[in-house]
């Protein structure tokens, strides 16, 4: 669980700078797709207060835009900014690991020696 003090510190390292931009990679309303923007809205709104774009990319609609981000399974969440780009494949259900891969998870402080 994150503590006031570090949510601040994280919401306040993230505030600075242009939104994150999101992109998520799906086919069509299938049920990995719906969990994957579900979870990944989920993150947003909770470490990112509003400070982010999240851009939904149907390939069955668009596959030429797969090509872009070197997709190669779905769903994918590609975050392109802040740098450096990072990509997460499936629905976001394992919260640390998508947290970790997001980079939202507040970095560990160092512990006093004594």
């Amino acid at each position: 669980m994150i503590t006031q003090p570090k949510k601040r510190r994280l919401l306040a390292r993230h505030a600075i700078g242009p939104p994150w931009q999101l992109r998520l990679y799906v086919i069509d309303s299938t049920p990995k797709s719906v969990t994957a923007f579900a979870n990944l809205k989920s993150f947003c709104e909770t470490h990112l207060k509003g400070h982010y774009r999240i851009k939904v990319i149907d390939l069955q609609k668009h596959p030429h835009l797969a090509k872009d981000d070197q997709i190669l399974a779905v769903p994918t969440v590609v975050r392109r900014l802040p740098k450096p780009i990072r990509t997460i494949i499936g629905n976001l259900s394992d919260t640390q690991r998508a947290l970790i891969g997001l980079d939202l998870r507040p970095v560990a402080q160092p512990r006093p020696p004594f």
